[in-house]
């Protein structure tokens, strides 16, 4: 059985008290980082009243050949980055959490077609050549079709 490349990341989240005059909080991911054995466990890194910085390790990031085009976009964007899918924990209305982790640009598009949230963060230089050389590998452009003219239809096929 062939595996996949895969990653180990963790997720760090801010929360910003009172960032302005209609917000109580303002969540968002600050960070994406490769896991050196966090742990399991979330844990808060920092916190001075008005910003909480929380480490979420344990998504592993894995790449697909059928994201490929996806990959590709995020790689020729010119900026390449991380795309985190985070929700507001309804448990606790103060926390927020990473759902998912993704490079796939079209990933994050069907995110956020469903309604979800998702912040994105730039990508290290190191992990943007192991993106590519993937991407390089597994995904071939559709060649571009010319359409004809209307003019040099025959009438009948003319829409």
């Amino acid at each position: 059985m062939h595996e996949r490349p895969s990653v180990q990341v963790a997720v760090v989240m801010e929360r910003e008290a009172r960032p302005n005059r209609w917000e109580d909080w303002r969540f968002s991911v600050a960070e994406v980082v490769i896991d050196e054995g966090f742990g399991g466990a979330s844990r808060v890194l920092r916190d001075d009243g008005r910003v909480q910085s929380s480490l979420h390790p344990g998504f592993t990031l894995e790449l697909f050949a059928d994201e490929g085009e996806g990959y590709y976009l995020n790689l020729s964007s010119g900026a390449p980055v991380w795309f985190v899918m985070w929700r507001v924990d309804e448990s606790d209305p103060w926390s927020a959490r990473p759902a998912a982790v993704s490079l796939s640009y079209n990933e994050a598009g069907r995110w956020l077609d469903a309604q979800e949230r998702v912040d994105n963060v730039p990508l290290g230089v190191e992990l943007i050549a192991w993106l590519q050389a993937f991407t390089d590998e597994h995904y071939r452009p559709e060649p571009k079709k010319r359409k004809r003219p209307a003019s040099f239809l025959p009438p009948d096929q003319r829409s």
